[in-house]
């Protein structure tokens, strides 16, 4: 592969702006109106003839359905709604409209214009509504009448025939039609226990509740109706036909050391482990990320089964016979391969990955599988500065629609050749008018010892014209997650590039930006993914905070103006940064930090994977003091901000409650601010609530760290 790699010389950035659907404005600085301004891509689907690609286009968390005409113009919005998303979207089988669900209800747009029009509306919400792979039907789920749980329904879209076909007393998801149509594959059976609480430190008035979960049984029906068969538990990622007769999924075990893959085969029910995947198990625990696409994936012909597996220490891409077999290693090196996806003659997979020592690249390669897994060959299609994703293949195999970003370009959606040197072309263009993207600032990527001596990598970003004679304010940036990492340039996930843009402003104000991927990153293999195992908190957030020592090195960095902040488990290292070293960072800010990792783990959405790098408070108490920053709050002496909404589920609300109460026990309330977002998720997503979180969190750097309150924005 680096050979292929080397002999691409193309670069895909000359090729964006050659084909951008705006042009550049006049240059500008940015404001925050602005970033939030800018919208994400997602969900690009092709229509039946391959001249168009229909995609879920968010701002601010108002999601509108948009079509792109490969003959060339803007994209065109097919919905403009005010409030809410656009989901579950696919094409009528003609190509003239785009069916969408929205408030429980199925929906259609015309290619050619109009308002969309409800297929149905009815008074108890629909969900997981999926069309049949002749484009016929839709199956959905349905809150049962007269009866507790939910029901599994077909209905025909010509004529709105209905069909109910299974019920459970509890859930149904998961729903997914079996080649030709003829069953239906679902998960069923998984339920929700509410506990509450009402800790003293935040009153009992006030309830927060924890969510136990419980289990799905997967199950296969006859789409006319009859006994569903019970076919084993999956894991993530459901279940998966292989042909009309077989089924495949994963699951991952509790303790996160072993992935098995299952095919059950519908003429006995009986799930059997598939011994051409083997199971992958691991003495640590089982580290790639849900977003690589690891889970079986079966060829539309029903003949091979792609998987990727970090079995020799980097994530790759395998394939092996349906049928029984030994897999086969198609990807091999220092790089992480990822999300691949068979082309419909099923003799190709397309996928992205790294390149080797260029972790914050992406390209999207193919693998000519052809009759045997043994012979692959490999050809990289995108080349250049940019982190390039998640191929989807055209209906005739020959084009992929694809997702891009880089330093000046946040996401958007590409679409190019299947095959080597060929040039890209742009379909949508989420900067909003009035941008210049010249006027972004191009990461530097940058190593510095961490704890052990271990080389910890960053990103470093420094403002333009930045003149190097005099001292400058930083801020180091630590990313969310765990398994997560930053880019050469803006973040894939939406959640994280509202944080890319955020600092590009931050630059045009500035300030340098120093962005660690600390040890449990991704895209430097499965043994820096796995240094945090028994050790969280410890030598991982010192990689964080020690990102400071690559600033001293910096004759243009102020040392006495340097703040620090994250979101999630980047709030996590904030608060040990700003505790452990309480003189280093003139001011914090946690976003949805944990505030201790004892009280994470009494939360069983987040049990098993708390368990598996750490085990558990009565195995582990030493670990899990390390992964208290609550217990040291006393020994802050530097500003924090601390922001939290108060429906997250993936940090508790009640972290932040519980950390302000221990702030002010300690007599540290006057370096504590804490402003609570009502409503708002664990991302901030909202238009209110970015505006108010980027001029907080503007106005308190440029207090703390320039001595100045920046202007209204």
């Amino acid at each position: 592969m680096r050979r292929v790699l080397a002999f691409m010389l193309a670069t895909l950035a000359t090729s964006c702006a050659a084909n951008a659907v705006e042009a550049p404005a006049a240059a500008t600085g940015l404001t925050i109106e602005q970033l939030i301004d800018i919208k994400h891509p997602s969900n690009p689907s092709w229509s039946p003839d391959g001249a168009r690609v229909a995609f879920i286009w968010d701002r601010a968390g108002i999601a509108n359905l948009y079509l792109s005409d490969l003959s060339g113009g803007a994209p065109k919005a097919l919905t403009s709604y005010e409030a809410g998303s656009v989901g579950n979207t696919f094409w009528s089988r003609d190509g003239q409209r785009v069916y969408f669900a929205r408030g429980g209800d199925l929906w259609q747009a015309s290619v050619s214009g109009g308002a969309p029009a409800a297929v149905w509306t009815t008074a108890t919400p629909e969900s997981n509504i999926v069309v049949s792979p002749d484009g016929g039907r839709v199956a959905f789920v349905r809150p049962a009448t007269g009866a507790a749980g939910v029901d599994l329904w077909t209905r025909t879209l010509a004529d709105g025939k209905q069909r109910r076909v299974a019920h459970d007393d509890k859930s149904i998801a998961g729903v997914n039609w079996a080649p030709g149509g003829a069953h239906l594959a679902y998960a069923a059976g998984a339920d929700s226990i509410r506990h509450e609480q009402t800790p003293d430190y935040s009153g009992a008035k006030i309830i927060y509740t924890i969510t136990e979960r419980t289990p799905a049984q997967a199950y296969v029906v006859a789409a006319a109706g009859g006994t569903p068969r019970a076919i084993g538990t999956p894991g993530g990622g459901g279940v998966r036909w292989v042909d009309p007769a077989r089924v495949v999924f994963d699951r991952t075990s509790p303790d996160f050391k072993k992935r098995t893959m299952y095919v059950a085969d519908l003429a006995t029910g009986a799930p059997r482990v598939a011994r051409v995947a083997r199971e992958d198990v691991d003495e640590k625990f089982w580290s790639i990320t849900g977003d690589a696409g690891a889970n079986s994936q079966p060829s539309p012909d029903g003949k091979w089964i792609a998987v990727v597996s970090d079995r020799d220490g980097w994530d790759h891409i395998y394939v092996m016979p349906a049928g029984g077999g030994d897999a086969v290693q198609i990807t091999k090196g220092k790089f992480e391969a990822w999300r691949p996806s068979w082309s419909p003659d099923s003799t190709r997979l397309a996928f992205d990955a790294n390149e080797p020592d260029r972790p914050g690249t992406r390209h999207l390669g193919i693998a000519t599988i052809g009759s045997d897994p043994a012979r692959a060959t490999i050809a990289m299609i995108t080349t250049g500065r940019g982190t390039n994703i998640a191929p989807a293949w055209s209906p005739d195999g020959n084009r992929l629609v694809y997702q891009h970003t880089d330093p000046r370009n946040p996401a958007d959606l590409f679409v190019v050749d299947a095959k080597a040197g060929a040039t890209p072309v742009r379909l949508s263009s989420s900067l909003p008018a009035g941008v210049d993207r010249s006027a972004f600032v191009e990461p530097e990527f940058v190593h510095y010892p961490g704890p052990d001596g271990q080389s910890v990598p960053g990103w470093l970003y420094s403002p333009k014209n930045l003149d190097r004679s005099k001292k400058h304010p930083a801020i180091v940036w630590i990313h969310g997650d765990g398994v997560n990492q930053n880019y050469d340039g803006w973040h894939v996930q939406r959640n994280y590039a509202v944080y890319s843009s955020f600092h590009q402003y931050l630059l045009q104000q500035g300030y340098v930006v120093l962005m660690p991927d600390y040890r449990g990153s991704i895209g430097y293999g499965k043994a820096w993914r796995q240094g945090v195992y028994m050790d969280v908190g410890g030598k991982d957030a010192k990689d964080a905070w020690m990102s400071a020592n690559y600033l001293k090195t910096l004759g243009y960095v102020d040392m006495e103006r340097v703040g620090v902040w994250g979101l999630s488990y980047g709030g996590f290292f904030t608060l040990i940064a700003v505790t452990d070293q309480p003189t280093l960072f003139r001011a914090g800010v946690d976003v949805a930090g944990v505030a201790d990792y004892a009280m994470y783990y009494e939360d069983p959405y987040h049990g098993g994977w708390t368990t598996s790098r750490i085990g558990t408070p009565q195995q582990n108490p030493d670990v899990y003091r390390q992964a208290s920053p609550i217990s040291h709050v006393d020994r802050l002496e530097r500003p924090l901000l601390i922001l939290h909404g108060t429906s997250d589920v993936n940090v508790p609300y009640l972290h932040s409650v519980r950390l302000v109460d221990e702030l002010l026990k300690k007599g540290k309330g006057h370096l504590t601010e804490f402003m609570v977002y009502p409503g708002e998720f664990h991302y901030f997503t909202r238009e209110q609530v970015l505006r108010d979180a980027w001029t907080r969190v503007d106005r308190f750097f440029g207090h703390h760290l320039k001595g100045a309150v920046p202007s209204t924005h």
